[in-house]
């Protein structure tokens, strides 16, 4: 199942007892979606189809732009005015020929986004907001797939894997509600680079857990990043009974 050069490609992986060649065959093959190619989506994207993701799926609706350059590090100054698919498309396509690659270019709705969840194994949302965040939850829910999902903004940043095929897991309504505070971009708050970087590579690495099978995801649990402090805090989330997403009425 693996070739001369997908097993020259992954050793130092594949050398890991908790990956070792069934753990790379999971991670071959496995779909996943990416929701955002941006700071975030970035860092996933790189990671995921170096470590031998067998299939990935792309959905970004907008352009690079020279401000996105500071932190997106999969797209550089001859992408600008390029689609962020086809710019990661690019990129990608150079660090690992042996994946596939699949374009969602167009902005999500509802429909389209149940059809892309559906179709994959697991997703990360790297998106910039609440909104989206929110869909992306729903249709995760509604086809028992597990999310992993990052933020940052300023010199703070979160992460939490929501699970719903486990009957204890929280989804990210039960977490944040339907969102009390006005909603802040980057281009309006800013963000340093690597702190995106770093919450990115911790998407990575939970998506990797939960393919491969290894370790213990950030199920239950959220992760607060204090870039300033270099400080790190976990929170534990319980699943909200009465949750309008995940409760037993939606079930």
């Amino acid at each position: 199942m693996l070739n001369d050069q997908e097993l020259l490609r992954y050793s130092r992986q594949i050398l890991l007892q908790h990956i070792d060649i069934d753990g790379q065959l999971r991670l071959k093959e496995s779909r996943v979606l990416i929701v955002g190619l941006g700071g975030l989506g970035a860092p996933v994207a790189l990671y995921l189809a170096a470590a031998g993701i067998g299939e990935l799926h792309l959905a970004d609706f907008d352009t690079v732009d020279l401000t996105n350059l500071q932190r997106q590090i999969i797209h550089d100054t001859d992408s600008v005015g390029m689609s962020k698919v086809d710019s990661a498309i690019k990129r990608l396509s150079a660090i690992n020929p042996e994946i596939q690659l699949v374009a969602h270019r167009n902005a999500l709705d509802e429909d389209s986004l149940a059809a892309a969840v559906a179709g994959v194994d697991l997703v990360l949302d790297c998106s910039d907001n609440f909104s989206t965040r929110e869909a992306v939850n729903a249709a995760c829910v509604a086809a028992a797939k597990p999310l992993v999902s990052g933020a940052a903004i300023r010199l703070e940043g979160q992460l939490s894997v929501f699970d719903p095929r486990r009957p204890e897991s929280p989804c990210y309504h039960c977490l944040y509600g339907h969102g009390s505070e006005a909603e802040l971009t980057c281009s309006e708050a800013g963000v340093v680079g690597p702190l995106v970087g770093l919450v990115g590579s911790l998407q990575a690495l939970e998506a990797l857990k939960l393919l491969a099978g290894f370790g213990e995801p950030l199920v239950g649990r959220l992760l607060l990043i204090d870039a300033l402090g270099s400080r790190f805090r976990e929170l534990r989330v319980k699943r909200d009974p009465g949750c309008s997403v995940c409760g037993p009425k939606h079930a």
